[in-house]
């Protein structure tokens, strides 16, 4: 089999269907290491071989990773009309695990802290208004709706537009922010070539949490957003459209996290 042939194919594919450059990439990784295993092992394209390679995996990768890539084997078999039945090859389950969320002090620790006001802006924004990494570094000026302390996300996850919010305390350091700063593009936040990287964010955060002793990650931000905002009593479908989650059930695992109903429940030492 001419294996560049349909990797080219696959990937001509996931252009046409618009997958983002991060899927891109990930698939056709996963894909190219299955069909160097594949080559080094002399044998084809089958049930059997796909089988053997997820015994494999197995022990190497997480349950995450497997499940990405089995995704990633199913796109490239559909994309060249390759029929096998892997949904009879059994998957590791996914462990259950809470979202890590930060406590209210902690959140504003960790704000006090910061002293470079580009920098407390986009950590006080993922936090204000629940937002991805990768749609902080997106964000340009004009989504921004000041008057109203409202937030568009343009093309967030799964390519939706969304609105949220964000917090009216941020009215001065974001005015203060928008005078200060020489714009030479579109976006709220310039890198060095265009918008501001992921991994920038990323090392900053890891910077300014060493006050909390813990290691605070930008999702971690977006979880306490949510969980915190359950907690104030603001009701869960609100907070599944601010968060831009297609399905409730997503939303729903703040349910265990939030500590609203147990602040009530007395112990019976009491």
């Amino acid at each position: 089999m001419n294996y560049d042939k349909m990797l080219i194919k696959m990937s001509e594919q996931m252009l046409l269907e618009g997958l983002s450059s991060k899927t891109h990439k990930n698939y056709l990784y996963n894909v190219s290491r299955f069909l160097k295993w594949l080559d080094s092992t002399s044998l084809f394209i089958s049930e059997t071989p796909v089988r053997r390679y997820f015994l494999q995996i197995r022990e190497i990768y997480d349950v995450n990773t497997i499940r990405q890539i089995r995704a990633s084997l199913l796109y490239f078999f559909k994309a060249n009309d390759v029929f096998l039945e892997l949904d009879r090859i059994p998957l590791p389950k996914r462990k259950k695990q809470l979202p890590k969320v930060l406590s209210k002090l902690e959140i504003n620790l960790l704000l006090d802290n910061i002293d470079v006001i580009k920098y407390k802006l986009i950590i006080s924004l993922l936090y204000s208004s629940g937002l991805r990494v990768s749609e902080v570094v997106k964000l340009k000026r004009k989504d921004l709706d000041i008057q109203n302390h409202l937030l568009y996300v343009v093309q967030g996850k799964g390519k939706k537009d969304r609105t949220t919010i964000f917090a009216k305390s941020l009215d001065e350091l974001l005015i203060e922010y928008l005078c200060k700063t020489n714009f030479k593009s579109d976006y709220l936040f310039e890198g060095r070539n265009g918008k501001y990287s992921i991994k920038t964010i990323q090392e900053i955060l890891k910077k300014y949490s060493r006050i909390l002793n813990k290691r605070v990650t930008p999702h971690m931000l977006r979880h306490s957003f949510a969980t915190h905002l359950l907690e104030d009593g603001v009701d869960i479908k609100h907070i599944q459209k601010l968060l831009g989650h297609s399905k409730l059930e997503t939303t729903n695992v703040y349910l265990h996290v939030a500590k609203k109903d147990f602040l009530k429940i007395k112990s019976p030492l009491d």
